[in-house]
């Protein structure tokens, strides 16, 4: 016998008057994993049953790490120019509008300042919505005054970092991104002011070549890409397959580059007992 009967027959519910679920209620994670939204959000969108960590961007990793969600957010209306008059399947112009419109973003980086467990910190962050967190003139420039603003007031800098590499609207201007931004790095360093770099998945190309590669301190979060070029590339370059879970921030760490791995509901503690450390 079934546990469910239907006492009245024949009811039949219209189409018009049918309810869908609403979309972007539940989230399901690669393994098969579901989760509701508002429980994600609450576990800093890591999946509890099997620790996924989701893809974020910038507005999400402030409420994380600043206090309350409190920061003043710097350099907020540097938008990218078009020095190049690049044209691919539509003027540059044309896709940086039609991005920011989509995303409420105006480049893929975000630049603030505020307390993270009462500790004033300078944080960088980019934005993968962005055309794929790509590193152009403007998130360089974002990045260098940043830390120009940490070298002026003497508090820690925290980059975090989410890219597919150099902007190639941009070409040249990108890849000069690199030298500028780790220049001021070095200057960071010669002035004793910690840089913590936080790499999240992905982490490649230009972005992995510099910045995101000079932290005092290197971490990320488990399971994130991060190298320079893809491994489908590096598979034809050089002939051979590639070690099982290349790439992956465990990879990087069992070889040396990375200092160590950190879950996202744990960050925020991490960092701050990190910082004080090295004041």
């Amino acid at each position: 016998m079934s546990w469910f009967q239907r006492t009245d027959k024949g009811i039949k519910t219209s189409t018009k008057d049918k309810m869908d679920a609403p979309e972007g209620l539940w989230y399901k994670t690669p393994s098969g994993s579901i989760i509701h939204m508002r429980e994600l959000k609450a576990n800093a969108y890591v999946c509890p049953e099997d620790g996924y960590h989701v893809r974020i961007g910038s507005k999400e990793y402030f409420e994380i790490l600043f206090d309350n969600n409190e920061f003043k957010e710097l350099d907020a209306s540097l938008s990218s120019g078009d020095p190049l008059n690049f044209v691919d399947s539509k003027p540059y112009p044309k896709r940086l509008k039609k991005v920011q419109e989509k995303t409420k973003l105006v480049d893929a980086c975000r630049t603030a300042v505020g307390k993270m467990n009462q500790l004033e910190v300078v944080v960088a962050c980019m934005d993968f919505s962005f055309i794929g967190g790509s590193m152009g003139s403007v998130v360089g420039e974002k990045i260098s005054r940043a830390i120009d603003h940490a070298l002026k007031h003497k508090i820690p800098f925290i980059m975090i970092s989410k890219s597919g590499g150099a902007r190639m609207m941009e070409a040249g201007y990108s890849l000069m991104q690199m030298a500028k931004t780790s220049a001021k790095l070095h200057l960071l360093s010669e002035a004793k002011v910690p840089y913590v770099s936080y790499l999240t998945d992905p982490t490649t190309g230009g972005v992995t070549a510099s910045y995101a590669m000079l932290g005092d301190f290197n971490i990320s979060e488990p399971g994130a890409l991060i190298g320079f070029a893809g491994p489908r590339v590096i598979r034809e370059t050089i002939g051979r397959d590639l070690p099982e879970g290349f790439q992956s921030a465990e990879f990087v760490l069992e070889h040396g580059f990375l200092d160590f791995i950190v879950d996202r509901r744990h960050v925020k503690s991490k960092l701050s007992s990190l910082l004080k450390m090295l004041k």
